[in-house]
């Protein structure tokens, strides 16, 4: 693959994420913030970065096979087309899909309403060495509950500090959060659902319920810009991405979630058992040919790994960086 540059000139952990004066009024859903390029670089830096995360993503799955404790949840929230499910199928795509567990929130089923709006949540948490993806999420229940009026106010007010002490237990369990919100404006989400409409091959992803939700969508808006202020907290940030541009969206949560796991610092588990005595082990169960075959290449074996770790070590310490924000 073709050398992408990396034209980050702000870390998105830096410009996206949403502080105490966040104003989603005046928020740019059709911005780039941060990225120097256009369409056809963030895509080609997207995919080299896919890489870097690919092999993230497998340290931390053998740290989690090694009786390790972390792992990383991706919250993903965003009214109807703000891009969701491509984040699911172009970003956690690129990873290996056995370190990945996804759960997608839809309308409580009888059982979970019998349970605290929080139990199917936590029963639905990454275990240790996985990267878990909520398509929706919690936040559902201070979104949509609090916007169609299942719930009364009282309740739902209240549950922005249950969240806050439910994400602070998580991240103390050894679990990195990453919460990002698809922003897509009103035109953009107007023109998405009229694409649906128009080609038979969308129409499954439609449902007449999507045009009575756009009717709230002032109400949706003001119930987001309380998230932001009431649930950004250190231990679990918002990042609240343009989502007008899909690539951009798509590139700005890439470098999310691999910032995320570069700042974990795992590295491969060591052997808690004798190399040594385990290769004569092994030898004793082999023949002579065989044997000499793996010695041969025993030294060009090490010597790849030690190039791939070299790599790793520079990919790394680049996405540390984040491009022009770190060269001069």
């Amino acid at each position: 693959m073709t050398d992408a540059e990396n034209l980050w000139t702000e870390k998105p952990q830096t410009v996206l994420r949403a502080g105490p004066d966040f104003d989603l009024t005046s928020f740019d859903r059709g911005g780039s913030p941060g990225w120097a390029g256009g369409k056809s670089e963030g895509e080609s830096f997207t995919a080299r970065r896919g890489n870097l995360l690919s092999e993230l993503q497998e340290r931390l799955f053998a740290h989690g096979r090694s009786g390790g404790d972390r792992a990383v949840l991706l919250v993903v929230q965003g009214v109807d087309t703000a891009g969701k499910g491509g984040i699911v199928r172009h970003v956690i795509g690129m990873v290996d899909p056995q370190g990945v567990a996804l759960r997608a929130f839809g309308v409580p089923t009888e059982e979970e309403r019998r349970h605290h709006y929080l139990w199917r949540v936590r029963r639905s948490l990454p275990r240790p060495g996985l990267i878990g993806v909520f398509d929706r999420s919690h936040y559902e229940d201070v979104l949509v509950a609090r916007v169609e009026g299942l719930v009364d106010e009282n309740v739902w007010s209240r549950r922005y500090d249950d969240i806050n002490r439910f994400e602070e237990e998580i991240a103390a369990s050894g679990t990195v959060i990453v919460k990002v919100a698809l922003m897509v404006s009103h035109e953009e989400q107007g023109l998405r659902l009229m694409e649906r409409l128009d080609r038979p091959d969308k129409h499954w992803k439609f449902s007449p319920g999507d045009v009575d939700t756009r009717r709230s969508w002032d109400a949706y808006q003001a119930a987001y810009a309380d998230v932001f202020a009431r649930t950004s907290t250190e231990v679990a940030p918002w990042h609240v991405v343009p989502a007008d541009r899909k690539w951009y969206a798509r590139l700005a949560v890439t470098e999310l979630l691999t910032g995320a796991l570069v700042d974990l610092g795992l590295g491969w588990p060591g052997a808690d058992w004798d190399v040594a005595a385990q290769k004569e082990r092994l030898a004793a169960t082999m023949s002579e040919e065989s044997l000499r075959e793996a010695a041969a290449k025993a030294e060009e074996k090490v010597a790849d790994y030690r190039e791939a770790e070299a790599e790793y070590a520079a990919a790394v310490a680049e996405a540390a960086g984040t491009g022009r924000a770190r060269r001069g």
